[in-house]
């Protein structure tokens, strides 16, 4: 009862009615049968029964189980196989679409306000990127979709790093952090002030730096030795 499981009835071919997701919420023994009640998970398509049949070696369904009324335990996590092979759909944001591009492996997207007094980090970590033979690129540089948002999910998650810099408490640049975060990318947060970075992330490593010659020189240099490690 603590594992999803599918319900299906008998057959692979196409006609068959498609199999669904759900979870057993309860089991009755009557006399020597067993009576099993059961919920349908509705945001969860139905699969046909011949593509789990494609996938039987991988889910450890012999083929008989297509044509007998029975239950079985499997010790296959289901749904890392089902999503292996687009069987369902993962749950995706609304207001944007995760691109399928591949990553860039040389590639850092650095999120920032837009504004000019940032020019000279940008800049700084363009070298500390170019140091470890990397490109950094943020939203202002592209225009591909007609959404912004659009173009800055795609740079999260087309990039090998993210960088952060959240001075100024910058809200955009949070919602950045957040979906990068979400993507699982190595996430490289910079601030000029400690007071900069909120209470949720203050558990995560973070550099600081001040906006002078000296202090961007030496963002430079920690930021170039931090994506060095992450590229080892």
């Amino acid at each position: 009862m603590e594992l999803p499981a599918i319900f299906a009835s008998e057959g692979t071919n196409s006609d068959t009615p498609l199999a669904r997701i759900g979870r057993i919420t309860k089991i009755k023994q009557v006399n020597r049968e067993y009576e099993f009640e059961y919920t349908i998970d509705r945001d969860i398509p139905g699969i046909p029964n011949a593509k789990l049949d494609t996938l039987a070696r991988e889910l450890s369904i012999d083929h008989w189980q297509f044509s007998r009324t029975h239950w079985s335990i499997k010790d296959v996590d289901l749904f890392e196989v089902l999503l292996k092979h687009s069987a369902v759909t993962k749950i995706g944001p609304k207001l944007f679409k995760i691109t399928d591009d591949p990553v860039d492996e040389d590639s850092v997207a650095v999120m920032m306000p837009f504004s000019s007094e940032f020019a000279p980090v940008y800049q700084a970590l363009g070298k500390a990127a170019k140091d470890v033979r990397m490109s950094c690129t943020r939203a202002d540089d592209i225009w591909v979709d007609e959404v912004i948002i659009q173009d800055v999910v795609k740079l999260i998650a087309t990039a090998r790093v993210v960088v952060c810099d959240l001075t100024g408490k910058n809200a955009n640049v949070f919602y950045e952090a957040g979906i990068a975060h979400t993507l699982g990318k190595d996430v490289i947060l910079i601030a000029q002030h400690e007071s900069d970075i909120p209470f949720d992330l203050r558990h995560i490593r973070h550099i600081r730096y001040l906006p002078n010659a000296q202090g961007l020189e030496q963002l430079a240099d920690k930021v170039s030795k931090r994506l060095e490690s992450l590229l080892k």
